[in-house]
């Protein structure tokens, strides 16, 4: 039997596995993430961790694959971070310095693409080699999957799919600095800012309190048959849908998977977002599918492995 570990590094909290090849999890904990002094010591404890389970589980060296890798930052195709603010990091060898650490092969990649190659490979995706995850969390991230393979991109910034611009007149900045992203209208903060405009020139009787909205309150009002709320859904669905009828003219996925905090609001999402997809799509992009993520906090640490047993 071989084995390999998936490691996803979060700015609070480093979630890792211990995988069989096949993908079944024998071990899953996490470790507290180290960010003091630009984060110098986040990779000597995840490799004291790792050297900590092969202890506990007897593993032999030779019957793991390796270490696999996602970073909430851009990392090139050599496994180099040229800076990860949640980390501290500026420049990182990330591979090279795991394997010096660990006596194993390692591979990396960005946490967002990461956490796609999960759930192509044992969530929402499962069967599918062409894949587009977009993440609806704080911020909206994504990942783009073609023919099995993260598309990573020369600066390791392949899949930002936040940071399509889809409104040219938007004059507020996003947190990237520029305006009219994706990410100000999609992602949770980004709903709450579309409801707080609304609610602000509202003048029908509505269930959402604009001072403490959050996307789950629109969406429990979805729900209700609040008719405000579906109104402000209609905006972010459009956003959204449109960013991706254009991604799909490029990369032709099967699937997209709609994953993040908000998706948790579930399957009432899906028509908000495909319908105003259809209305824009190249005709062959048409028979996509769109689904819920399945792998929750798992996507991250299932990808990683299959990052590794891929190599």
């Amino acid at each position: 039997m071989r084995y390999c570990f998936g490691v996803d590094i979060g700015g609070t909290t480093v979630k890792m596995g211990l995988f069989e090849e096949n993908g079944t999890i024998v071990d899953k904990w996490e470790i507290t993430t180290d960010t003091s002094e630009e984060g110098k010591a986040i990779l000597p404890n995840v490799a004291a961790s790792i050297e900590s389970k092969i202890g506990e589980h007897q593993l032999i060296r030779e019957d793991i694959a390796g270490v696999g890798v996602g970073v909430p930052a851009p990392v090139t195709a050599e496994g180099v971070v040229n800076g990860s603010a949640n980390l501290g990091w500026k420049y990182k060898e990330v591979k090279r310095e795991l394997e010096e650490l660990t006596g194993l092969r390692a591979q990396t990649g960005n946490d967002a693409n990461v956490a796609a190659l999960g759930e192509m490979w044992k969530g929402g995706g499962a069967g599918e080699k062409n894949m587009i995850m977009v993440t609806l969390g704080t911020g909206v991230g994504g990942g783009v999957i073609i023919d099995g393979k993260m598309l990573v991109g020369q600066n390791g910034a392949g899949g930002e799919i936040g940071h399509l611009c889809v409104n040219y007149e938007e004059a507020d900045r996003c947190g990237c600095g520029n305006r009219g992203c994706l990410e100000q209208y999609a992602s949770a903060t980004g709903i709450v800012r579309l409801a707080k405009q609304k609610l602000g020139q509202e003048m029908r009787s509505t269930i959402l309190n604009k001072e403490d909205v959050t996307a789950k309150d629109v969406f429990d009002a979805v729900k209700a048959g609040d008719e405000v709320a579906k109104e402000i859904a209609t905006v972010f669905g459009r956003y959204l849908g449109y960013a991706l009828a254009n991604l799909a003219a490029v990369a032709d996925p099967a699937v997209f998977v709609i994953g993040g905090g908000v998706s948790k609001a579930g399957e009432v999402l899906i028509p908000y977002i495909r319908e105003p997809y259809m209305e824009r799509a190249f005709f062959a992009d048409k028979k996509v599918k769109f689904v819920l993520a399945e792998l929750g906090n798992d996507a991250g640490i299932c990808g990683a492995a299959k990052l590794v047993l891929d190599m």
